[in-house]
């Protein structure tokens, strides 16, 4: 799987010749953090998803960070206590979207503040329509998160949204680059793609 070949024209133009092993990477990786999240709910034997909801979330962030870590050039940054990987100028940063297997133009943010969103707003794409001018006053944007400038300026940002569950494990899995709109919480995707889920629980 090292071959560029093997990556997608889109993975290629954002990864260069780290594109197939990257493509690679991110599938085994969000696959063993629903596996370590499945091991934490198991060892806790509540009734509710509170151990694999929180377990999955930071197993996420360490398996991708880990994994691609491997690969050269690759910058690791800690965003809100969590480390991040930049690959090739792009920070690849996880969201499980949904627990069941909808399409991933589904996705909505919880919050139109915060890190994610200030990161999507930041270093995702320009947005497709500028907003009109009303001659009304709209309020100032917020200050956004503190730790973003841990990032340079120019990062861009690929998005990992994934559809997971306890009983399912990881069903859908997709990256790409998406706006947020504020009024709904709601990705526009400018691209997405699936990637290959190779090992499952």
């Amino acid at each position: 799987m090292s071959d560029a070949l093997s990556a997608s024209p889109w993975a290629r133009t954002i990864f260069g010749s780290l594109a197939a092993e990257v493509a690679a990477i991110v599938p085994t990786c969000l696959v063993r953090a629903h596996e370590r999240a499945h091991g934490g709910h198991e060892g806790v034997h509540t009734q509710t998803l509170e151990a694999y909801g929180h377990g999955l979330y930071a197993a996420q962030y360490e398996e991708l960070s880990a994994g691609l870590s491997q690969l050269p050039g690759v910058e690791l940054v800690r965003l809100q206590a969590r480390t991040v990987a930049v690959v090739a100028g792009h920070v690849v940063y996880p969201y499980r979207y949904a627990k069941k297997d909808v399409p991933v133009t589904a996705a909505r943010l919880r919050s139109v503040s915060g890190l994610r969103a200030d990161l999507i707003r930041r270093h995702g794409p320009d947005p497709r329509q500028v907003e009109l001018d009303l001659g009304i006053e709209l309020p100032d944007e917020d200050e956004p998160h503190a730790d973003l400038a841990r990032l340079s300026p120019d990062t861009k940002l690929v998005l990992v949204a994934y559809a997971c569950s306890l009983a399912e494990g990881v069903v859908r899995l997709e990256w790409g680059s998406a706006e947020l709109r504020r009024e709904d919480r709601s990705l526009i995707w400018h691209h997405h793609e699936p990637l290959l889920i190779r090992w499952q629980r």
